[in-house]
């Protein structure tokens, strides 16, 4: 593999791992807690921004040798990885708004995809 396959793949393990943050922070969200700092000092939401920090650190690695402009597209991604491992993993309802978004999304990928 080349270099640029190499940080392409690092980019979107840290996306995976962005993903993974944001659903440690909605299981967070879903507890009752007896005080504030609880509320923010629990396992979820310390293991959560470790994950934000580490996907930050291999964003910034993956960028230093792949194009600008491919950022944003692999960005994208956690928009529609979020909200289904929402729904597989918490069992939350997808609207059909988020629905449609995703789809969206998805074509834009795709577009983006067929130009390169």
């Amino acid at each position: 593999m080349n270099e640029t396959t190499v940080c392409l793949l690092l980019y979107l393990l840290s996306v995976l791992i962005s993903v993974a943050s944001q659903l440690l922070l909605k299981l967070s969200a879903r507890r009752e807690y007896s005080s504030h700092l609880r509320e923010y000092l629990n396992a979820y939401v310390i293991v959560a921004y470790g994950f934000f920090f580490l996907a930050t650190i291999l964003t910034m690695l993956a960028l230093a040798h792949i194009p600008l402009s491919v950022s944003p597209v692999i960005e994208s991604l956690s928009y529609i990885l979020v909200p289904l491992l929402s729904w597989l993993v918490l069992r939350e309802p997808v609207t059909r708004r988020q629905f449609v978004g995703m789809l969206v999304i998805l074509a834009g990928v795709v577009l983006f995809n067929l130009q390169l």
